[in-house]
């Protein structure tokens, strides 16, 4: 696909509910380039698409005024299709995210290293009059050639407020990762984006975030009264994560006590704490991190309970996508680390197949991984039940008993429960059964080959590590396209089971996703499914 008369787009990288991430060329200067493409979900009302589409436009004019090496480069925005498309640096990497679920925490010298990096990004953007407002791991890129590189600057703001793209009751960022004077008052600062910079700092070393609960509700309870968790493992970063983290940001360290503390830690000197914090020399150091100072006003000292209070009211923007989302208003089942899950098909509590995971903290069995590359998985069925329509005239097939005929608006036809629910993601039409979690896509095709277009998904999901324990049953050509059956154990343990099968002259996709333990029951299903489909004429 070529965008702009310009960008050829290769392959993808990068996938989540708010959009996608290419690897391209430019065709005209003959270099790489990643470009960003925004895919609002289904779900989002018209003024939340337009919020999504500003996000985007004020991602690249935030960007476009730093020009730092540890800050990924803009540049290019193109319109396509009424949306912006932001062309930046391709930077062969993997997130701090990545490396942490991959190899397990780092040392603390390690991550003082990578801690000073991204303070230099900070600065630059700082004194550009930037807030970048959502520093956390899976926005910090460790290339591959050994630079560190802050990216996503989609909830930057240029004048230290939130009423852009803000509502009242709306905190954007990720809970895990928001200063508690934002998550209590929605105030912007240098000192927030700094706060953000300590948990990231504390999640380098120890696995997880310092506020990682349950749910977004109980994370921002913790945050509102409570201290940051204990970070046994920080070493000589044990200072800077201290000084960051102070509740309140008067107590906090700012950028030039910051930089000596990580370069003490970075390279094993001893730095004086009594020099660490720019209000209240060691006692930010030293102190427990929930004591509020004695010289702070009485009505700041009742912060922290009326906090408590006003979390409860808040709706939090978690990271959902490549970047951030723009809000989650639910508060479903999550595991113990925070992240989402679904139920299973024996009604359990645990997870499902409808399982995402994200990067709120280590998994039940220690390590994470990127969401497969199948569309259409989600923790929870999304969208609104399908709606029920007559067969065309002289139609065959005969659906099961309390199944519907569903007319899509791009053409095709297919029966399946009326128990289901419809959404859409971008231009792949979606179906789930909200009981089992049990799965079914359409997404339309080009005149690739599809043996080869299934196989370059294949080896891109290889490559990124999105489907470990990787078992392939079949991938060859099949009835006049190509089909792949493949199995993956998910981060929770369990088997999911999956198949993508090429069809028709219009080379439509369709793929189907269960429980592996599920995966026999459910095949009446896929087979009434696959055998109701109908292209468009």
């Amino acid at each position: 696909m070529l965008i702009a008369d310009r960008y050829r787009l290769l392959d993808l990288v990068g996938r989540g509910g708010m959009g996608r991430v290419w690897r391209a060329r430019d065709e005209m200067l003959h270099r790489e380039v990643a470009v960003k493409e925004i895919v609002p979900p289904s779900w989002l009302a018209d003024r939340e698409r337009d919020e999504l589409r500003s996000r985007t436009l004020r991602e690249a004019r935030a960007a476009a005024r730093l020009n730092h090496p540890a800050v990924v480069r803009l540049y290019d925005v193109v319109a396509v299709g009424g949306s912006p498309w932001i062309v930046m640096e391709y930077v062969p990497s993997r997130t701090l995210a990545d490396v942490v679920d991959a190899e397990g925490p780092l040392e603390p010298a390690h991550a003082a290293r990578i801690g000073l990096a991204v303070l230099d990004a900070l600065h630059a953007a700082h004194t550009a009059g930037v807030l970048h407002r959502d520093i956390k791991p899976q926005n910090v890129l460790v290339a591959h050639d050994g630079r560190v590189m802050l990216t996503d600057f989609g909830l930057a703001t240029f004048d230290g407020g939130d009423s852009a793209m803000t509502r009242p009751g709306l905190v954007l960022g990720s809970p895990q990762y928001v200063a508690p004077e934002r998550a209590a008052e929605g105030v912007s600062t240098v000192a927030a984006d700094l706060w953000s910079l300590g948990a990231t700092l504390h999640a380098a070393v120890e696995g997880r975030s310092p506020y990682a609960r349950s749910t977004a509700m109980a994370t921002l309870s913790a945050l509102a009264a409570g201290p940051p968790d204990p970070a046994p493992h920080a070493g000589q970063l044990a200072p800077v994560l201290a000084g960051l983290l102070r509740r309140d940001p008067r107590d906090r360290l700012d950028h030039d006590a910051a930089r000596r503390l990580l370069t003490a830690a970075a390279t094993g000197r001893t730095e004086p704490t009594a020099e660490g914090s720019t209000g209240s020399g060691d006692r930010a150091l030293n102190a427990p991190a929930d004591t509020p100072p004695a010289s702070t006003p009485p009505a700041r000292r009742r912060t922290v309970r009326r906090a408590a209070l006003i979390a409860v009211a808040l709706v939090v923007a978690a990271a959902a996508g490549v970047g951030t989302a723009m809000a989650v208003t639910g508060d479903g089942p999550r595991d113990t680390a925070g992240r989402p899950t679904a139920r299973p098909p024996d009604g359990g509590g645990g997870p499902g197949p409808g399982y995402v995971p994200d990067r709120a903290g280590p998994p039940p069995g220690g390590r994470n991984f990127p969401p497969p590359p199948f569309p259409c998985v989600r923790p929870e069925a999304a969208g609104a039940p399908v709606l029920a329509g007559a067969p065309v005239a002289g139609e065959r097939f005969r659906p099961p008993s309390g199944w519907v005929w569903h007319a899509d608006t791009i053409g095709f036809r297919v029966a399946v429960p009326a128990t289901w629910y419809y959404s859409r993601e971008g231009a792949v039409a979606c179906f789930q059964d909200p009981r089992t979690g049990r799965a079914f896509s359409v997404a339309s095709g080009d005149d690739t080959d599809p043996l080869v277009r299934l196989r370059t998904v294949r080896d891109a999901a290889a490559q990124a590590g999105a489907l470990p324990g990787y078992d392939e049953i079949r991938l060859a050509a099949a009835d006049g396209g190509a089909e792949w059956e493949c199995r993956w154990q998910a981060p929770y343990g369990a088997w999911l089971h999956a198949r993508q099968q090429v069809v028709g002259a219009g080379r439509w996709t369709l793929a189907w996703i269960t429980d592996d333990r599920d995966w026999t029951t459910a095949g009446a299903d896929w087979t009434a499914v696959r055998n109701s489909f109908r292209p468009p004429p």
